[in-house]
């Protein structure tokens, strides 16, 4: 059951956006309604910021292979590609003087 409560509240805020101090709001907001016991109520914000950041980090790695994914498709040269151009061009013009 505190599964499924997790689970709902890191969905309906966002997880990106869940701070320690908003955990805490919620989880005293549980124990009045007798949803989550006080005894529980560290165990309970850590899980929930624990479960926060696990999906924060999923998310920005989805993000960023749909990025890759696009700059690909879209024939967009990396950073790295730029940077070894940058380093050809700087040999082939100290190679000319």
């Amino acid at each position: 059951m505190q599964n499924l409560i997790k689970k709902t509240i890191l969905a309906g805020l966002g997880v990106l956006s869940l701070s320690h101090e908003k955990a805490e709001e919620i989880v005293k907001d549980l124990i009045k309604r007798g949803e989550v016991a006080e005894t529980e109520e560290a165990k309970f914000v850590k899980d929930l910021m624990k479960q926060a950041e696990k999906n924060r980090v999923e998310i920005e790695t989805k993000i960023k292979k749909m990025v890759e994914k696009t700059l690909t498709k879209l024939d967009i040269p990396t950073r790295k590609e730029l940077n070894e151009l940058k380093e050809k061009v700087n040999k082939l013009t100290k190679q000319l003087k």
